[in-house]
């Protein structure tokens, strides 16, 4: 048995393969789908300014983990995060949260208005 090794396609690894939109739907819905990120985004949308305290302090977490989080969160653009000093404001970025949950709207639009009965007499 012989194993052939493609060397131009080495690097690349298999979500490369799939088409933009849906690799771009899928970078979005990782970064989402952590609870300690929602949390950090929806405590940003309640306070409904720019958060220079820690964000810390309002969640279950440890300062190091919601960094980890926070840049997650900065690095898909769904919040911003500037130097003040000491201390960092963070904001979401509501025009790149819209934009991504129009994406994800369409797609969802697209397999939502297929027809097909998920029915059967076997149940799981």
């Amino acid at each position: 048995m012989s194993y052939v090794c493609d060397i131009r396609n080495s690097n690349m690894n298999k979500s490369e393969r799939f088409e933009d939109n849906l690799q771009e739907l899928a970078r979005f819905a990782k970064v989402i789908s952590h609870p300690a990120r929602l949390a950090i985004l929806q405590y940003l949308a309640d306070t409904k300014t720019c958060i220079s305290g820690d964000i810390s302090d309002s969640l279950p977490l440890s300062r190091t983990t919601v960094s980890q989080h926070l840049k997650e969160l900065r690095d898909a653009g769904l919040i911003q995060g500037q130097i003040d000093g000491q201390k960092i404001n963070y904001c979401l970025c509501s025009g790149e949260i819209s934009r991504n949950l129009d994406v994800f709207n369409i797609f969802l639009k697209g397999i939502s208005e297929v027809s097909i009965s998920c029915k059967s007499e076997v149940q799981v």
